[in-house]
């Protein structure tokens, strides 16, 4: 959106999109880094099965990202559904219409799910080794502590929709550190970086929804209980007019 679009042409990938490929081949990476570096670990079978799924729902919702924001220069509105957007109900045939709910549920549910079940779960498995009996160790460095604010889950949980699997996997690691406590352990200096990173997010969460908590427009696109919309809504909303 804000490189000029001579640069990317809509029936080309945008830098957004070039940025996305390379996460889908650098986080993989990390994540087997990172299991590989945990004292508790998964059966090897189950990591590359986690790792594939991990690969194949980024790579689903890359194609569906791309697509959909290409679709906001057209004036696609993301604070609508996908048949009340205007540029969608005149198409002709109207089956192409089914085609694009398609797409909307590739990219924001199946997608999803394959892409952030395995990652949450490696997190959570990361976790669990990451207690010591020595308290010295159970501090965190100055970097450490200047990059949680930036490296906190906020917008993966608000544009991915995943608030249920992130607050099972906090409440888990919540779970896990009352039971090791007992055991006379403490989260050493990677563990505390994850575990307030995901306080951070549950609260910039609670701030966000607190914020547009009377938005009418909103609240018909995200009903139900829990109601948090994504930022990607909030901008075709309020701001793409300011762009």
């Amino acid at each position: 959106i804000i490189l000029p679009l001579e640069w990317f042409p809509l029936n080309k990938p945008s830098a957004g999109d070039y940025f996305h490929m390379a996460y889908n081949v650098i986080t993989p990476f990390l994540l087997l880094k990172l299991i590989e570096r945990s004292p508790k670990t998964l059966p090897r079978s189950m990591v590359y099965v986690s790792i594939i799924m991990f690969v194949m729902g980024a790579s689903i919702h890359l194609v569906g990202d791309s697509v959909n924001h290409r679709l906001i220069f057209s004036g696609y509105q993301h604070h609508l559904s996908v048949r009340e957007n205007p540029i969608i109900k005149n198409l002709k045939p109207e089956t192409l219409i089914d085609s694009f709910e398609l797409l909307y549920y590739y990219d924001e549910y199946l997608g999803h799910s394959m892409w952030y079940i395995p990652f949450f779960l490696i997190l959570f498995i990361y976790f669990t080794g990451c207690f010591t009996p020595v308290e010295e160790e159970s501090r965190m460095p100055v970097p450490a502590l200047l990059l949680m604010g930036p490296r906190n889950l906020f917008y993966l949980v608000t544009e991915g929709q995943i608030f249920i699997l992130y607050i099972f996997t906090f409440f888990a690691m919540m779970a896990l550190v009352m039971h090791q406590k007992r055991k006379g352990l403490v989260l050493d200096s990677n563990g505390l970086f994850l575990f307030y990173s995901f306080i951070i997010t549950l609260v910039l969460i609670a701030v966000w929804v607190v914020w547009l908590w009377n938005d009418k427009i909103l609240r018909k696109k995200y009903p139900g209980v829990i109601y948090i919309p994504e930022p990607w809504a909030f901008y075709t909303l309020h701001m793409n007019n300011l762009h």
